[in-house]
């Protein structure tokens, strides 16, 4: 099928910088965090490498990946299009720490 490209949904929790430049979660008002779904699109730029990865939203917002799963792709458009990949990952411990808060 022509203009047919890999798809696959990213499940991931917004994340802010500190006064250091280290990634830290987003905390809502009750000083929670959410998971977000996102999809690959067909102008994502860079490649998915690993879980913790950091992502940019088409509304320039930094997301880690914490999950992924298959997509169809015909279910693609269930799921907003993340922007771009980043080449910075979170770190092995708030990866670990979300994980066992999902």
């Amino acid at each position: 099928m022509k203009g047919k490209y890999d798809t696959l949904q990213l499940i991931g929790v917004p994340l802010i910088t500190d006064d250091s430049g280290q990634y830290q979660l987003k905390l809502d008002n009750n000083g929670e965090y959410k998971a977000h779904d996102w999809r690959i699109g067909k102008h994502t730029k860079g490649k998915f490498k690993k879980l913790g990865q950091v992502f940019i939203t088409e509304n320039n917002m930094l997301v880690a990946i914490v999950e992924t799963k298959e997509l169809a792709f015909k279910n693609r458009h269930d799921f907003t299009p993340m922007q771009r990949f980043t080449n910075e990952f979170i770190s092995d411990d708030l990866l670990s720490h979300i994980k066992k808060g999902r």
